[in-house]
């Protein structure tokens, strides 16, 4: 036992890390570890990396700053993505002592002795070609909501990124090991289930990649909106190309499944689509958004753009701004296209200068503060159920609405984890909408 250590962890990146990092962090509750806040002094600190963007990486480095800060002596492990793909230039930042890859980082408690800083950096990290076993991870007790993993890997070969570099080829969890897991969820008492994955749509295969389908995507979701005690279920992000129809009028109907989809577009050009390898164009992308907004006016649509990637003139740009505009989308993630080593955008003619990325960037996210305000707009004087958060902040309770409208009201204790009917009456200066709730009593 373990019982006068402590660990704190953090997370860099996507909802799938943050439900491995809760996973693991019950690894090391089981065994007697204290787990604390990472701005707390703690014997261990745990930073599970990111390594979608440039700007990922760079936080690590602030992390392992902060950590040395309140404890010089701490024991630092980087787990991860970009543990996976450059072991060795986190091992060289100053304080780490630990990098564990992909297949390493499940195993955290085999590589713990005695937890002194070491002369220099220890690595654990595997061919990716090892990766092909499944791991079951969700996060609980840590937020209002439960991020439950589904799928990892990915068997796509979009040119800019380095995915299945760093977690490897598309594999699945087990349906009655997400079943059972939904069910421990909503046993605690969470409200709210998102699934995540790196690709979800592409459900079904097994470890080892195997491409046999014992289960679709449709078919999970189908399962899982009749186990008893879950609330709300939100899907994180799915392809457009594996956005079925099916699916989409199958979450219409449901009274579990939320009408927020995210559906990653990168780009409303075709050009710089074929050169992204992306399997879909402008046309599919449109069909899909259209038939949301067919079966559910009210449905939150989310997407990812990628600006500035090779061969991105000031046309193709422009195809996509106006292809964005044409489209009843609800916001925007924008992501300002860097060259990821080992990629096959990195050899692309044509780059695009970084001043230009940053112009273009600044024009979307502006277009996605008119987005997002739009659908908002469209939202006031509707009764939304929304699920409130536990925190008192500066006299207010936030939430979500099922389809993510972000709410702000007077704190009450009385409402804060509960799924309550909600008015949206007005926007607030921050962007955010008020109202007042319509039902004291909880949906759940």
């Amino acid at each position: 036992m373990n019982q006068n250590h402590t660990v704190a962890l953090t997370t860099l990146g996507c909802k799938l890390n943050f439900s491995e990092t809760s996973t693991i962090s019950r690894q090391f509750k089981n065994v007697g570890y204290r787990i604390v806040r990472f701005d707390q002094f703690s014997d261990i600190y745990v930073i599970n990396t990111c390594s979608v963007t440039e700007n990922a990486d760079k936080q690590f480095k602030s992390y392992v700053s902060k950590a040395l800060k309140i404890n010089q002596d701490a024991f630092i492990i980087a787990i991860g993505c970009y543990a996976q793909l450059k072991p060795e230039e986190l091992a060289n930042v100053n304080g780490v002592d630990l990098v564990l890859g992909s297949k390493e980082k499940f195993k955290i408690l085999d590589y713990l002795n005695d937890f002194k800083k070491n002369q220099s950096s220890k690595i654990h990290s595997c061919e990716i070609s090892e990766t092909n076993f499944y791991r079951s991870s969700f996060s609980i007790g840590d937020r209002t909501r439960s991020f439950l993993k589904v799928q990892d890997g990915c068997d796509y070969k979009c040119t800019y990124c380095t995915i299945p570099l760093a977690r490897g080829i598309s594999r699945s969890d087990k349906l009655d090991n997400i079943l059972r897991a939904a069910k421990e969820i909503s046993d605690s008492g969470i409200k709210e289930i998102v699934l995540t994955g790196v690709n979800i749509g592409d459900y079904g295969k097994g470890e080892f990649g195997n491409k046999n389908h014992k289960n679709t995507f449709l078919e999970l979701v189908t399962a899982l909106d009749k186990v008893d005690g879950i609330s709300r279920v939100r899907i994180s992000s799915i392809e457009p190309n594996l956005l079925s129809n099916d699916i989409i009028n199958f979450v219409s109907n449901s009274k579990k499944f939320v009408p927020h989809f995210h559906i990653p577009m990168q780009s409303g050009s075709d050009t710089i689509l074929k050169l992204m390898k992306r399997r879909y164009l402008s046309k599919l992308y449109r069909d899909r958004i259209n038939h949301v907004k067919q079966v559910m006016p009210n449905a939150c649509i989310g997407a990812d753009v990628i600006v500035g990637f090779p061969g991105e003139s000031e046309k193709e740009f422009m195809e996509t701004y106006n292809f964005i505009k044409s489209l009843d989308l609800s916001y925007l993630h924008v992501f300002t296209y860097s060259e990821r080593d080992n990629t096959e955008a990195i050899g692309l003619n044509n780059v695009v200068p970084s001043n230009i990325r940053s112009k273009r960037s600044k024009l979307l996210r502006a277009l996605s503060v008119q987005l997002k305000r739009k659908f908002y707009m469209s939202q006031l004087g509707t009764i939304k159920n929304v699920l409130f958060e536990p925190e008192n902040r500066n006299g207010f309770i936030y939430g979500f609405s099922n389809n993510y409208v972000r709410i702000k009201t007077p704190w009450r204790s009385s409402i804060k984890d509960k799924i309550i009917p909600f008015e949206l009456q007005n926007i607030s200066d921050d962007g955010l909408v008020t109202g007042e709730v319509s039902i004291m009593e909880a949906i759940v």
